[in-house]
């Protein structure tokens, strides 16, 4: 089972940026496609963006669409994903998701994924 560790994590004020990234174990990370998913208090997890194994083509929420950019790095195993003019409601745990299965290319639901990291808090101030 493949592990991810996701960290970059932190409070910024509104307006601002910060960078997550998420390590995975394995050799056969350029066959997984992966994901960003975020979960604010007391609501139900979020799809954020994803990017496919084959061509890195991405996906993203319309809430999130020209303000973050998902990104992937084969040679180190690692998917970033880059947060620009955050807002306040995009508090929230961000998890990061790999997906082995073949089929849907970027899924967009979270039970499509097969290995979840721990997640990291951001938070944004007014």
């Amino acid at each position: 089972q493949v592990q991810l560790v996701e960290s970059g994590g932190g409070l910024v004020q509104a307006g601002g940026s910060l960078r997550l990234s998420c390590a995975a174990s394995g050799r056969t990370f350029s066959s997984y496609t992966m994901g960003w998913f975020r979960q604010a208090p007391g609501k139900e997890r979020e799809f954020v963006a994803a990017i496919s194994r084959s061509d890195d083509s991405t996906s993203y929420a319309d809430s999130v669409k020209g303000r973050f950019t998902i990104s992937r790095d084969n040679a180190k195993n690692t998917v970033d994903l880059q947060m620009n003019s955050l807002k306040p409601e995009d508090t929230a745990v961000y998890y990061c998701a790999v997906r082995s299965r073949w089929g849907v290319k970027l899924p967009t639901w979270d039970n499509a994924y097969d290995s979840w990291g721990r997640g990291t808090q951001v938070t944004v101030s007014l």
